[in-house]
Parts: structure tokens; C-alpha cells; sequence
């Protein structure tokens, strides 16, 4: 019986443990919301489909890990908006094999708070994008980060509904 208590307690604490995760808190920041509905307007209109987005509080000077499926072939657009008042973001971009893929980084007072590049993957695998931002001003900031697809050209219509 001692046995069975030690065992069953053991494992509640192992269970309690497993609790503690780390999850991504979201934000909301008016001027980051209106650069993002610009983009998305913008993005559709030169047909493509927004797959993930998300907002997300991000701490000063630590990346943001995003992991996304890409299919090969295909030509997607990623989009990573900073909070205003950094003055530095920062997007590097890996392959499933941990290779460098891609990398930029913009001084925010002089070159703005987005960063926008297409990119088509040699194979279909997961991505890590990473991005990073610097604010002295406060600890936490808002950023945003989205993944389109190009599903019709430019000169396709519209589909209807």
C-alpha cells in the first residue's frame, strides 16, 4: 500500500510539472491592426490567401520562434510587423535542416516596422521563422506575423461566391 501512495505520488508530480508550459500570449496594438488589414487588402488583391496569422507579445531582444509547413513549389509571402517603437526588428528564416534561408533586419525610427519577402521552398518541408525586436523603452512588445499563399495570378478573377 505504501508503495502504490509513493508511486501514485510520484506520478502526480511528474503530471503537475508537465503543466508548466509556455504559451504565446497574444496582443493588440492599433497601429500594427491597421498596417495589417492594409496588407491583407493589398496582398488579396494580388491574389493571395492569408494560411496563418497571428499577434503575438514578444520580449525585447529574444527571438519569437514560428514554425510553418511550406509546400514546395509553391510561392508564399510572409509578412512581420514590429512594434513602432522598436528600434530594431530582425526576421532570419531556416529550412528544415537548419539552413539560413533568409535574413533581414531593419533600424526602426529610419526604415520602418515591416518586414515583407516572397520565397518559394526547393521541397516541401517545415520553416522556423525568426523574429526578433529591440525596445528600451519597455520589455514586452506586439508583433504580428503572417503567412500567405499565392493561390491565383494577377490577372485571374476573383472567384465569386
Amino acid at each position: 500500500m505504501k508503495n502504490l501512495i509513493a508511486l501514485a505520488t510520484i506520478l502526480f508530480s511528474f503530471t503537475a510539472s508537465a503543466q508548466d508550459v509556455i504559451r504565446q500570449k497574444s496582443c493588440a496594438n492599433p497601429s500594427i491592426s491597421v498596417q495589417v488589414d492594409s496588407l491583407k487588402k493589398e496582398f488579396e488583391k494580388n491574389g493571395f490567401m492569408v494560411l496563418k496569422e497571428a499577434s503575438m507579445t514578444m520580449e525585447s531582444e529574444y527571438e519569437m520562434p514560428v514554425l510553418v509547413p511550406m509546400t514546395q513549389g509553391a510561392w508564399y509571402h510572409i509578412v512581420f510587423i514590429g512594434d513602432p517603437g522598436s528600434k530594431l526588428h530582425e526576421v532570419r528564416m531556416y529550412d528544415y535542416d537548419e539552413k539560413q534561408v533568409y535574413y533581414k533586419k531593419l533600424y526602426g525610427y529610419s526604415q520602418g516596422n515591416i518586414i515583407s519577402y516572397g520565397y518559394q521552398p526547393r521541397i516541401s518541408e517545415w520553416h522556423m521563422i525568426k523574429p526578433v525586436q529591440v525596445n528600451k523603452s519597455k520589455k514586452d512588445c506586439c508583433g504580428y506575423i503572417m503567412l500567405l499563399k499565392k493561390v491565383r495570378g494577377n490577372n485571374d478573377a476573383v472567384p465569386t461566391r
